[in-house]
């Protein structure tokens, strides 16, 4: 099939993202990389439960998720090139998941106060059943203190996007107010570590180098 020009993009079709992650949309579509975004179908609990009986680190499963949901749409869409990606957070030695409600979104607040955590960041490439292509990278965030007069009044404003994210905060807005510092890529923290992606791209002629 004869490639096309997309602005810096040479592949023959727009690459597949297996997420409907509007921050992972946001970095491809900023770095110039024409996709289609699609649901990968898969129950992410699911697949973490036997790694973590296992004793799986938080990279580890970052990087079993990326697949899982690279797989699943390329077993959809025979031929075409499908990026998955997912993102752990690792708090005190345990792994948290999306704040089910707004009373665990304000215990997760509140235990970060003074204290960091680290956010895992994986991609997997793919096409058809085979893995082309595979990184992990991550960022250590560390939070000020604050108060709970302060989480509460973050709560107020952010609404139920709190409960959007795992931390249950958002960095590209309102969370940033959380932290005292960040370690790492703004695009691992965002949850696609794009520069490897991109790398890898350049590498195999599907971007202008």
């Amino acid at each position: 099939m004869t490639k096309v020009s997309h602005g810096l993009w040479l592949g023959d079709a727009p690459l597949l993202l297996a997420s409907k992650s509007a921050a992972r949309q946001g970095l491809l579509a900023a770095a110039g990389i024409p996709f289609e975004a699609l649901a990968s179908g898969i129950d992410e609990r699911d697949i973490e439960a036997p790694l973590l009986a296992k004793g799986a680190i938080a990279d580890t499963i970052a990087a079993h998720l990326a697949r899982a949901k690279a797989e699943a749409v390329a077993k959809r869409h025979k031929g075409r090139l499908v990026l998955g990606a997912d993102q752990t957070l690792e708090f005190a030695g345990r792994l948290l998941a999306k704040p089910a409600t707004q009373v665990e979104a304000r215990a997760q607040l509140l235990s970060f106060s003074r204290r960091s955590h680290n956010l895992h960041s994986a991609l997997c490439l793919m096409r058809d059943e085979t893995v082309l292509f595979a990184a992990v990278d991550f960022a250590r965030l560390t939070c000020r203190p604050f108060t709970a007069d302060f989480v509460d009044r973050y709560m107020a404003i952010a609404g139920d996007a709190v409960l959007a994210t795992v931390g249950a905060y958002q960095i590209e807005g309102l969370g940033i107010q959380l932290f005292d510092k960040i370690e790492g890529d703004y695009a691992t923290i965002m949850g696609l570590p794009l520069l490897p992606l991109l790398a890898y791209l350049r590498r195999e002629g599907l971007l202008v180098s």
